[in-house]
């Protein structure tokens, strides 16, 4: 197994979620900001618009138009002009909080949701997966999860993966071409780990978040790790791919308790580490 040494990027953000490489820019959400941001890779930092709901997942429809999930709202909203408006509506399928999204390439949206008020103290109870057709139509594509979190798309697309924190593993179906789901299985048994953000290299390598163990690991179908980057004393939260040859890792750290995340902490941290294999 490989080790690898981050170095800061930008740091004094509050939880930081959702991290998307586009356009020569890091997009992220700051959760309990209620903002979303970009940054450059000398570490400049943009506001792009607020979102009152809490931001978390983002991704962009093929023709670059960004979208942003509203957790509270169990919304997706469209970014324009800095400003935001609804696109598609969750709350009827969603039974908790939205959470990460993923967009492809037709602009179909994936998106996870807690299935329960985690922050108000509800018992957990499984949630559904939630697609979102081109035309901002919201239907399941997957039932009975346990805390659905990051998803990435590896095998040209033909293979969605997804986080299962709680249950402390990656699934992977099967992706029609229609974008429907079928042949779920266990990607990978992290063990102890407990799997948050999550993003896929050019080689079928999915880069894991791991929160309760300061950790972020490159795994493959199996389970097999094969690189770790090791945060110690912080949590690892969330990760993307990208740079100018898709090579940097920035990893998404909070260097705080868990307590100190609901007390709003500046301690949100980017953090870059270069891997050997490209991103998606």
């Amino acid at each position: 197994m490989q080790e690898h040494q981050t170095k800061i990027l930008a740091d004094g953000f509050g939880f930081l979620e959702g991290p998307r490489w586009h356009n020569g820019e890091l997009w992220l959400s700051d959760m309990w900001d209620s903002k979303v941001f970009r940054v450059t890779l000398d570490g400049k930092r943009d506001v792009v618009c607020e979102v009152p709901g809490r931001p978390c997942g983002l991704g962009f429809l093929p023709d670059g138009t960004p979208l942003v999930v509203s957790m509270n709202d169990r919304k997706i909203m469209r970014i324009e002009k800095g400003e935001i408006s609804e696109y598609a509506d969750l709350s009827n399928l969603a039974t908790g909080d939205a959470n990460d999204m993923l967009v492809d390439q037709q602009g179909r949206a994936y998106v996870g949701n807690m299935g329960y008020d985690l922050f108000g103290g509800e018992e957990a109870k499984l949630a559904d997966f939630i697609v979102v057709d081109p035309r901002g139509t919201a239907t399941v594509a997957a039932t009975g999860l346990e805390f659905v979190n990051g998803i990435a798309l590896i095998d040209e697309g033909r293979t969605l993966v997804l986080a299962e924190t709680w249950q402390s593993r990656l699934l992977a179906f099967d992706r029609a071409a229609d974008g429907s789901l079928s042949n779920r299985r266990v990607f990978a048994d992290l063990g102890e780990r407990t799997p948050d953000g999550i993003c896929a290299d050019q080689k079928g390598g999915i880069w894991v978040s791991s929160v309760a163990t300061g950790e972020f690991l490159r795994v493959v179908d199996g389970g097999e790790v094969t690189d770790r980057v090791l945060c110690e004393g912080k949590r690892a939260v969330a990760c993307a791919l990208g740079g100018d040859d898709g090579r940097t890792l920035f990893c998404l750290t909070f260097e705080g308790t868990v307590e100190e995340i609901f007390q709003f902490k500046n301690a949100g941290v980017i953090e870059t580490v270069r891997v050997d294999v490209a991103g998606v």
